[in-house]
């Protein structure tokens, strides 16, 4: 069983920067890959980026490729999702979630846990 608990969202201008955590308990959190995932109003979940257990994998959605890094640090059972050049498109509540692998995909099937969410919103 893991638990998830997501931080750092907030009000933020265009072209700003966030840091979102995403702290887990439990034993096996180096045992999952890490994923974040976001939902704007009226849309469906959107796959944002996933990185391995050990982090040597990561991969992101093109929107946000070149902008966003996902990062993990198992020590502290953390991943975290830096985010620059912040849009108004980027606009939504995030949450992550542990997959059911070492390795993972953009699935929201593939994955077992996840965070209640923090919102993020970016105003133009």
């Amino acid at each position: 069983q893991v638990q998830l608990v997501e931080s750092g969202g907030g009000l933020v201008q265009a072209g700003g920067s966030l840091r979102l955590s995403c702290a887990a308990s439990g034993r096996t959190f180096s045992s999952h890959a890490m994923g974040w995932f976001r939902q704007a109003p009226g849309k469906e979940r959107e796959f944002v980026a996933v990185i391995s257990w050990n982090a040597d994998s990561t991969y992101y959605t093109d929107s946000v490729k070149g902008r966003f890094t996902i990062s993990r640090d198992n020590a502290k059972n953390t991943v975290y999702l830096q985010m620059n050049s912040l849009k108004p498109e980027d606009t939504a509540v995030y949450a992550c979630a542990a997959a059911r692998g070492y390795y993972s995909g953009s699935q929201s099937r593939d994955y077992a846990y996840w965070g209640q969410g923090t919102q993020v919103t970016v105003s133009s």
